[in-house]
């Protein structure tokens, strides 16, 4: 993943000086025919001036679609510096996502995940980047917060590489009924990309997320297993 760069708005805007020099162009030359043929009119057989009109309102109405979408690129461009300048905030800062994901770096992740009562079975699956399940095994089953550090092994012992994984949690009840779960890690987010159509915040070096995934900024509460 590259790091901050910015917006190419070049290609944008020499489109759009193009546009208004071509109807600029455009508009001198009719103007420069509509002069030369009410000059040289038959005074007894006028032109029919709504013609001339309508073709007036016609390029009155392309250059404020022009000034339009000129109008539109700026507050583009004003939204995205302000995405831009949000992002590059994080620099450096803790941060809380809980959609399960978090970074393996150098053989280490860490979750935080609770259950709302006490559980019979607690199932924790953890899935790679392309969906697959690398490892599953048992969790806790007391209400209340816990904590799950995995060593980055997979179901077999093998170490797997750093990366992007996600934690997936089932636990059920005696009755054999879903039991309530939530779960929340972390990281520093140590690198911001701009090369996308959003700004994406790296986690760890090694977790990429967007601003809309940060639950919260700050340490991150931990509890024994």
């Amino acid at each position: 993943m590259s790091a901050i760069t910015s917006i190419d708005t070049t290609a944008a805007a020499a489109a759009q000086t193009g546009a208004q020099k071509s109807l600029a162009g455009n508009f001198d030359t009719f103007l420069t025919l509509l002069t030369t043929q009410l000059q040289n009119q038959d005074p007894m057989n006028p032109m029919d001036s709504n013609q001339f009109t309508q073709q007036l309102v016609e390029f009155s109405q392309v250059e404020q679609q022009i000034n339009t979408n000129d109008n539109l690129k700026t507050l583009i461009g004003l939204g995205t510096n302000r995405n831009a300048a949000d992002a590059v905030s994080y620099l450096g800062k803790a941060v809380t996502v809980s959609n399960g994901q978090a970074a393996l770096a150098g053989g280490q992740a860490t979750w935080n995940y609770a259950l709302g009562s006490t559980a019979a079975n607690t199932t924790l699956s953890i899935t790679d980047a392309s969906g697959k399940v690398v490892y599953t095994g048992a969790g806790e089953t007391t209400s209340g917060l816990h904590t799950f550090n995995w060593d980055g092994k997979d179901t077999n012992g093998n170490q797997l590489p750093d990366g992007a994984y996600t934690l997936k949690i089932n636990a059920t009840d005696a009755s054999g009924d879903s039991v309530g779960t939530a779960m929340a890690s972390g990281g520093v987010v140590t690198e911001v990309d701009m090369s996308g159509s959003e700004p994406i915040l790296l986690l760890g070096g090694a977790l990429p997320i967007k601003l809309s995934d940060i639950s919260s900024i700050g340490t991150i509460a931990s509890s024994s297993n």
